[in-house]
């Protein structure tokens, strides 16, 4: 299904993440010399995105769907993951957030992306009226106003390498 304009700037935002979740994945296993640098990486792009990104989804899209029964435990494990990524991201911001933990975020949060655009973003779009979408664009452009729209380049340590 054509994703609708007002969900649009959190699926840009979901390519900027699995982007960071394919370039983690084919790093796997993270060398202890690179752990900071990708720990370092991951922190400035949950200051500068995905931290606001959760909150307008938890302000705003997530009680939207919680108007809609059959969302409701969708929308209960989402927040889930956003919970336990909120305590990886800690982890990174402290630089203690583990090799093996940070391969098991890449893959959460990958998977969680997928469920969002796959099931909730669809599902959204087939019961929200036009109106009512375009309602909730309006307030998430309000709620992620503040996110950066930068691209946060690899370091030597985080880019990706020939052959992986």
């Amino acid at each position: 299904m054509l994703r609708d304009k007002s969900l649009i700037p959190l699926s840009h935002q979901h390519q900027h993440a699995l982007a960071l979740c394919v370039r983690m994945d084919r790093a796997t296993p993270i060398r202890d010399a690179d752990l900071a640098a990708w720990q370092e990486e991951i922190g400035e792009l949950f200051r500068a995105e995905i931290e606001i990104h959760f909150a307008a989804e938890e302000q705003v899209l997530f009680p939207a769907a919680r108007g809609f029964a059959e969302l409701v435990s969708l929308v209960d494990e989402l927040q889930g993951d956003h919970v336990w990524m909120r305590g990886c991201f800690a982890q990174a911001e402290t630089h203690s957030l583990s090799a093996e933990k940070l391969s098991a975020l890449a893959q959460r949060l990958s998977a969680h992306i997928r469920r969002e655009e796959q099931q909730l973003f669809e599902r959204l779009q087939e019961r929200m009226k036009p109106g009512e979408l375009a309602t909730l664009g309006k307030h998430l452009e309000t709620a992620l106003k503040d996110s950066t729209r930068t691209c946060i380049l690899p370091t030597e340590a985080t880019r990706l390498r020939p052959g992986k």
